[in-house]
Formats: structure tokens, C-alpha cells, sequence
């Protein structure tokens, strides 16, 4: 919501999208609610319909269904509390330097820098009305845990408020990830010997960019990858079927 009236204040045309995943009753109203808003506004509206069945994996799911029926290019109301989010969950899953740089600034996420109190307090003052998820508290979800168990006690722990820091943290890290993806990016993955005697974060950078198909693969992949440049095997098995292979000191993928 805060979006869009940011978006039609900046003279933009706008044009809001609602996602119905089918997954809450009250997410037709909601779609009711949104479109409104838009009309008191001016902006456009269009909703849309998800079939999406309960289960595991189901934030995941709902995403990839979500932007699925979105338009390319389309902004998301991200938030810094979102960010410092992302940043303790990539943290959990043993996300290496990447993980730690969260979501990349970009004009998709033009509220990257503003916290979510901020977008209540606009919504607020511009007496608009919002829709409150109750899935977002749901203790299924790990995101939920760690937005309202996790920061609230890193806040006590550290006596300030972690999610500024956290988010901080990540535009640091995002830029040295941008120059380190520069170096490595003139490294010829398929030479063998050039691959081996790089620094080894370029050497990894270097292989994870080649491997991506979409996700990067794993470290130990990653690991295994570099052994066979490195001359200690002549092929390592990367997973679904494939394999990277040295021959005349060069790396294929077959």
C-alpha cells in the first residue's frame, strides 16, 4: 500500500497488482481493500488468481506462483526489516558471502532503505486502510520466527536496534561482492591452470557463475570442481546427471 502511494506521488503511472493465492478466505476482501485504495488514488488495478494447495515448502511455492502471473519489471515493497530478515535466514542456511549481501538494491525495491514502521505510519497519516496477514505470525514459517522471536531478542541482547545494523551490514557487503564478482569475472573457467592458481574466493566465485543453472551450486560442489583444475581428479559429478570434466588442461561440462 505504501508503495503505491509512493509510486503515484512521485507522478508515476501506477499500476497495483494483487496476488490471490487461494490459501486465506479473506484474501478476496483483501483484493477489494487494494483495489479501492487504488480507485481513491488514481492508479490502475489488476488482480490475479493462484491455485496453490497447502504443504511443505509453501513460502517458496507461493513466490515462484506469485511472480509467475506478475509482469517482468515489477516493483516489490521490500523493506530494511525484510533485509536484515533475509540476511538471518541465509545466515542459517550456511550462505557464504552472497547470502550475507541479502537482497541487491535496485530501482525493482525502491523501499529497501525505509523500515516497515515507516510504511504503516504513511498508509496511516494518508488514512488508508491495510489488510494485516495473518499468516505472517503463522510459527510454521521461519521468516515469521525469526521476524518476531529472533530480532526482538538480538535487540535486547545487543541494546539496539539489529535490523538497521544487519541492513547496513548487507549494503557493505553487497558492494564488495560487486567488485569481487568484477575481478573474477575475467577468469576463463574452462583454463584449468588459470583457475588453479587464482586467489581462491575469485576461483570460486568463478565456478559458482558457471555452474548457476539457475541456483549456484553448493560449496562441497563447488570444492570438488576446483580439485579437478587443480589436477587431483580428472572429473567430479556435480549433480543432476552432469559432470565436470579436464582435458588438455582444459574444464568441461558434460
Amino acid at each position: 500500500m505504501a508503495l503505491v502511494v509512493l509510486a503515484v506521488a512521485a507522478g508515476l503511472t501506477t499500476t497495483a497488482h494483487h496476488v490471490d493465492h487461494g490459501l486465506r478466505p479473506e484474501s478476496a476482501a483483501e483484493a477489494n481493500l487494494v483495489a479501492e485504495v487504488c480507485g481513491r488514488l488514481g492508479a490502475e488495478f489488476v488482480a490475479h488468481r493462484v491455485a496453490l494447495d497447502d504443504g511443505p515448502n509453501l513460502e517458496a511455492r507461493a513466490r515462484a506462483a506469485r511472480f509467475a502471473v506478475l509482469p517482468a519489471g515489477v516493483l516489490t515493497g521490500h523493506t530494511a526489516d525484510d533485509q536484515a530478515e533475509t540476511v538471518l535466514l541465509n545466515l542459517m542456511r550456511g550462505a557464504g558471502v552472497d547470502g550475507l549481501a541479502g537482497m541487491r538494491r535496485s530501482p525493482r525495491k525502491p523501499l529497501l532503505s525505509i523500515r516497515r514502521a515507516e510504511t504503516h505510519e504513511l498508509c496511516r497519516l494518508c488514512g488508508i486502510a491495510v489488510a494485516v496477514d495473518q499468516s505472517n505470525r503463522d510459527p510454521r514459517f521461519r521468516r515469521n520466527r525469526v521476524r518476531h522471536e529472533l530480532i526482538p531478542l538480538l535487540d535486547d541482547i545487543a541494546q539496539r536496534d539489529v535490523s538497521a545494523l544487519l541492513a547496513r551490514e548487507a549494503d557493505l557487503i553487497a558492494d564488495d561482492e560487486q567488485f569481487l564478482d568484477s575481478l573474477s569475472a575475467a577468469l576463463d573457467v574452462h583454463d584449468a591452470r588459470a583457475l588453479a592458481g587464482a586467489p581462491l574466493a575469485l576461483a570460486r566465485r568463478a565456478v559458482r557463475r558457471w555452474l548457476s543453472d539457475p541456483y549456484p551450486p553448493d560449496s562441497a560442489t563447488v570444492e570438488r570442481v576446483l580439485e579437478v583444475a587443480r589436477g587431483l581428479h580428472p572429473s567430479c559429478d556435480i549433480g543432476r546427471g552432469r559432470r565436470v570434466i579436464r582435458s588438455r588442461q582444459r574444464l568441461e561440462l558434460r
